[in-house]
Parts: C-alpha cells; structure tokens; sequence
C-alpha cells in the first residue's frame, strides 16, 4: 500500500468512525472532537480519554484506550481496519460500552 493510498483510506475510516460517534454521543455520556485528522473521545464519569490516530509510517490506526494501545491493520478482503476479528467501530463499541457500563453502538 502506498503512502497516498494509506492515507485515503485511513480518512476515510476516521470519518466514518466520527459521524457514528456523533450519533452516539447524542444518547450517551461522552463528546468526541475530530480534529488534525485525530479523534479524541472523552468522558466526564469516569473521566478518561481515547485516542484514536493514524500511524502513516508504518500503515496503521492507532488507538489509545484504557491506558492500553492497540493497533489496527488494513484488511482488503473486509475493506476495514482491524484487530484481530475486530473492526476499528466494533473494537470502539466494546471499550465505550465498557469504560461506560452500557451498551453503544456504533
């Protein structure tokens, strides 16, 4: 994958990623600001934050939750960035939902 194409794709994921956070903002506890290609999603209670930021030297997303990382890899055959069975929305789901202690859906 090239640097351009890298790029494209990862704005792409981002953006789609940011217009589901806004919809699920509106019915849960947390804001979400995308910007400089960065998404940060906070939440007040617990307080904490997510980063979730695309790594273009070595072809990635990266997200920062849980004072955790995880790093997610382009998957042609799905057409998404993915962890393990994971994609970059569902993986966002399951730790909003848990630092949360409610179902989202992304």
């Amino acid at each position: 994958m090239t640097d351009q194409e890298f790029s494209t794709l990862a704005d792409a994921a981002l953006a789609d990623l940011n217009r589901r956070l806004a919809r699920a903002a509106d019915s849960h506890d947390f804001d979400a600001d995308f910007n400089n290609g960065t998404i940060a999603i906070e939440f007040d209670d617990p307080p904490a934050k997510f980063v979730v930021s695309p790594n273009s030297p070595v072809k990635q997303i990266w997200v920062s939750a849980h004072s955790k990382s995880f790093k997610l890899d382009w998957d042609p055959t799905r057409a998404a960035f993915v962890l393990g069975t994971q994609t970059l929305a569902e993986m966002m789901a399951q730790h909003i939902s848990q630092q949360l202690g409610e179902s989202v859906t992304l």
